[in-house]
């Protein structure tokens, strides 16, 4: 795991040469490929890699910001303090708008999917519903038992959650499937795309983050709303790779290029959340096991 937090900190936070050459490289081909129209040529396609790249390690430092100038600062607010140190309590407020967010955009992917009468639309909208299903859950159980006070509960709630996130998988895949035989999408109106963008990479990096960050603490609830919050980044990125296609690619083989980039980036999201879900419904059966022939009471 130490080798792993070494490569993404490489990834992540490269030299401020590497900074300075990509960002501008990569906003310079991408509007010479939007000025041109040639948006499926290989430059293209650099451009396209190098302005994500550039994108993710302007966002990753941005979010290092605070914590290396603002610390004390915020420090001197009890309530902010209080969130900064208590991990139960961040936890429990990280649910709370995590749990409104699912919501929200729940409610816009439904009604989109009604009105556009879009199966990727109505499939999102399960999809944030059965996250906000899972949030709940272990807002409850934070609520009534907090944080590392009983263990077999939270291996309870680690393992049902692996398995609506399981469930929530299938059937993700199986419109993707449809989605690909369709070549369905859909489009953001005007620049809504780029602020799609930044709070999708957004998500992502602060999952990948949180997931390394909070193992330490050997909490199953912990390490259950982490991934969670981590299937939910990578539904993020897929629905804005398929935005992006549909808004940006209108090459000659546009329909064959969708269909081929949006089944590879589906199917690795799928595999990772079930690569996750199995891990985490094995791990804490395991655990529970382990328990009972120890004779600790279930």
């Amino acid at each position: 795991m130490k080798h792993v937090k070494e490569v993404l900190d490489k990834i992540l936070f490269p030299r401020l040469a590497v900074v300075m050459i990509s960002v501008p490289a990569g906003i310079v081909l991408l509007c010479c490929t939007f000025w041109s129209g040639n948006e499926d040529s290989p430059i293209a396609y650099i451009s396209y890699t190098l302005s994500a790249y550039g994108f993710l390690i302007v966002c990753a430092r941005i979010i290092r910001i605070p914590k290396a100038n603002f610390g004390a600062a915020l420090h001197r607010n009890k309530y902010i303090h209080r969130y900064l140190t208590d991990i139960p309590f961040k936890i429990q407020i990280s649910l709370y708008v995590s749990l409104g967010l699912n919501l929200l955009f729940a409610a816009m992917k439904l009604f989109y999917g009604v009105y556009y009468r879009s199966v990727w639309f109505g499939t999102l909208a399960v999809y944030y519903i059965m996250l906000a299903m899972i949030r709940f859950l272990l807002l409850r159980h934070v609520n009534g038992n907090g944080i590392g006070t009983d263990m077999v509960s939270e291996l309870r709630q680690y393992r049902l959650c692996g398995m609506i996130l399981l469930l929530m998988n299938a059937a993700l895949s199986g419109v993707m499937i449809l989605v690909i035989r369709k070549n369905e999408g859909f489009h953001y109106a005007g620049y809504l795309i780029y602020v799609a963008a930044m709070y999708a990479f957004y998500n992502m990096i602060t999952a990948i983050r949180d997931v390394v960050k909070y193992r330490k603490y050997k909490s199953p609830v912990l390490s259950a709303a982490k991934a969670v919050k981590l299937a939910a980044a990578l539904v993020s990125m897929l629905a804005l790779e398929n935005a992006m296609l549909m808004q940006f690619n209108n090459g000659e083989n546009a329909e064959d290029f969708r269909r081929i980039m949006t089944g590879t980036i589906g199917g690795a999201v799928c595999v990772t959340v079930v690569a996750t879900a199995v891990f985490m419904i094995v791990k804490s059966t395991g655990q529970l096991k382990k328990r009972k022939n120890t004779g600790i009471e279930i």
